[in-house]
């Protein structure tokens, strides 16, 4: 699409963590360097923090990228809300241990034993985990019980919690005093200031090998910071679809204007999905049987009800088929742009 009309060899703003676009801004570079003297202690947990869309998994996947993975064996788990016991059969799977039907002593005295094995062929175990904000406090529990085990004198686990603010929240509950201990270190993401959100675009334009084409203006830069408050993921998503206004319109260059009215599309897009889902809730729930009437007062409201859903479900499909005809004309664009290849 864009891409092939602006001369550039990858799309310069998707959302996966590709670390070829990993931005080493000074935030992300001094949470790095948190994590590596968190991995020299070799023991407890290391903590970072960061809102939606601050790069944290991007992180994650650097730091790993830069280790040698010949003494350290890494397992790394997007946590959800998982319980004490299943956390343990989840780490068994992640290092390859069998789990299915064993009992929880069994679990952690297989555990163990990994942990000493890879301890004495010179490894060390790192357990990294991603959205662990969404962990209850007998999960995180259970990982602080894990960081006891050890081997002369030296811990066999250490852990990473990576995850969002509500993370610090429970970590600071009374009952996690015991966890806080363990803390070696522990670093909080911040957004990209206004400078740095333009380094940051400029930067992966040129990875994906922008040639200046399409140019921008100075105080474009101003307004995408603006408006996506320095969050790297807002800002791709902003400026993957100021690339494809461009490409529409078959602009040279993108001035504060064509950023002003694809923000203004987004918010437009963004209100009617949200006004549209409000409408169907309510109506949805507008309307309730009541049990003390007379049994036609009673069809009568059921029958309202009938029709109150039938109207939701058309609703819904007129949502759909919104999507589908957004997706088809995308394609279509696609298609065209692959044949002027």
């Amino acid at each position: 699409m864009y891409d092939g009309f602006y001369n550039l060899n990858k799309k310069p703003f998707q959302l996966n963590a590709d670390t070829d676009f990993f931005f080493n801004s000074e935030v992300h570079r001094r949470a790095l360097a948190y994590m590596h003297y968190g991995l020299k202690q070799g023991e407890g947990f290391v903590i970072v923090i960061g809102k939606p869309g601050t790069g944290k998994t991007m992180l994650v996947k650097e730091l790993v990228k830069s280790l040698n993975d010949d003494n350290i064996t890494i397992g790394i788990m997007v946590s959800s809300q998982v319980g004490a016991d299943d956390l343990l059969k989840i780490i068994s799977a992640t290092f390859g241990l069998p789990y299915d039907g064993e009992d929880k002593s069994t679990l952690l005295t297989r555990i163990q034993r990994f942990f000493i094995q890879q301890a004495r062929d010179g490894k060390r175990i790192l357990m990294i985990v991603d959205e662990a904000q969404n962990l209850p406090k007998d999960s995180l529990e259970e990982l602080r019980m894990l960081t006891n085990f050890e081997l002369a004198g030296k811990s066999l686990f250490q852990i990473f919690l990576i995850g969002q603010p509500e993370l610090s929240e429970t970590l600071f509950l009374p009952e996690m005093e015991q966890l806080r201990q363990r803390i070696v270190a522990t670093y909080q993401l911040k957004p990209l200031n206004e400078e740095e959100t333009k380094s940051y675009i400029l930067f992966r334009l040129e990875k994906a090998g922008w040639a200046q084409t399409p140019q921008f203006d100075g105080d474009v830069f101003t307004g995408i910071s603006n408006y996506t408050q320095g969050i790297p993921r807002r800002i791709n998503t902003l400026c993957d679809r100021v690339l494809l206004f461009g490409y529409l319109e078959e602009l040279a260059v993108i001035d504060l204007s064509a950023i002003t009215k694809v923000i203004a599309e987004i918010e437009e897009e963004t209100s009617i999905v949200i006004d549209e889902s409000h409408d169907v809730l309510s109506s949805s729930a507008a309307l309730t049987i009541d049990t003390n009437g007379s049994l036609e007062q009673r069809i009568v409201a059921l029958e309202k009800i009938v029709l109150n859903l039938q109207n939701t479900l058309n609703k819904e499909r007129s949502l759909l088929r919104k999507a589908i005809l957004i997706q088809l004309d995308m394609d279509a664009i696609y298609d065209e742009d692959s044949g002027q290849g």
